[in-house]
């Protein structure tokens, strides 16, 4: 990875796409030291972090880790999937947030010297290229260690810098034998009286995984 100490750096995380990608390399994301890899590269000044949730749900199980996220360092953009049934009758849900990521890239951008996308999405071209027609640096963080791949070919060529997750894995991964066990963990419904908080944790481990 290539960064100046002195460049403005702002984070984006689509959740879903990077949670997916970690999985397919076989590791989880420890997201405090995601942070702090960042911080020793540059002045990092914004990490937002991009996921839908399912709206009439009493209980979501990345809720806790979207409540820890958001008392740790990352701004928190969310917003409720949508239902539909396609051509087939079959039910779907949506829960695209590349709009929210691109809009808010844009909005930033005056202010950043450098951004960082995490995301192999191909339709983060355009944004890319906006970007760094306003002269500003674009990573695209990513893998090519799958089959197939987790980004697409466009946005890895058209980023100023790829970096692939599967480099970052002894950087950013989380210990799997320092998660505690399921059963010494539980929560209740969002709204419920004894509904744990996830700012109670001091560690990410404490929380359940993403799913």
């Amino acid at each position: 990875m290539h960064f100046y100490q002195t460049e403005r750096v702002a984070l984006f995380v689509d959740g879903a796409n990077l949670y997916a990608t970690a999985k397919a390399l076989g590791f989880d994301i420890d997201y405090k030291r995601l942070l702090a890899l960042f911080r020793q590269k540059g002045h990092l000044v914004r990490a937002l972090y991009y996921t839908a949730l399912i709206e009439d749900q009493e209980y979501s199980s990345i809720r806790p880790l979207i409540d820890w996220l958001d008392y740790n360092g990352y701004t928190m953009v969310t917003k409720p999937t949508k239902e539909f049934t396609d051509s087939a009758g079959r039910r779907k849900i949506k829960g695209n947030m590349d709009i929210e990521l691109t809009v808010d890239a844009m909005r930033l951008a005056e202010s950043m010297d450098h951004i960082v996308i995490f995301s192999g999405d191909g339709d983060f071209k355009s944004l890319v290229a906006a970007l760094q027609m306003k002269g500003k640096r674009v990573s695209v963080v990513s893998t090519l260690q799958t089959q197939p791949p987790m980004v697409a070919d466009e946005l890895r060529r058209q980023a100023d810098q790829f970096i692939d997750l599967a480099d970052l894995e002894q950087l950013i991964g989380r210990d799997p034998a320092a998660r505690p066990q399921r059963e010494t963990r539980t929560f209740a419904p969002r709204g419920a009286q004894q509904f744990v908080r996830a700012d109670q944790f001091q560690d990410q481990d404490d929380l359940p995984e993403e799913v």
